[in-house]
């Protein structure tokens, strides 16, 4: 099993730590850049056993069929969607992550 991000994801996350930090979740932007790492850990290890499901059309008209998505809970106020696909590469399970978002920006579409 294998996952990967693709330039979008990667994007987010490295916004996000701009994000946290310059609107003072956190003091430090090392502690910001700890969190994002924590979740990027969180996705690639715990992705395989979360509870999928389709994402809701919204976001199946911008990545199409097949795709699904997981809840990362993250703390009692926040939670992250992971928007992924999957596919086999040379007979390895691949988990694409397309987009994340959190219940703060995208909580409508998931209700």
């Amino acid at each position: 099993m294998k996952t990967k991000y693709l330039p979008v994801a990667v994007d987010i996350l490295v916004e996000l730590v701009d994000v946290l930090y310059k609107r003072g979740y956190f003091s430090y932007e090392s502690s910001a850049q700890d969190y994002v790492d924590e979740l990027c850990n969180d996705i690639e290890t715990n992705l395989p056993v979360k509870l999928k499901k389709p994402v809701p059309s919204y976001f199946e008209k911008k990545y199409g069929k097949g795709t699904y998505y997981a809840v990362f809970r993250k703390s009692k106020q926040t939670c992250w969607y992971v928007i992924f696909r999957l596919f086999k590469e040379n007979e390895e399970l691949v988990y694409q992550v397309c987009h994340i978002e959190n219940n703060h920006t995208a909580a409508q579409y998931f209700n």
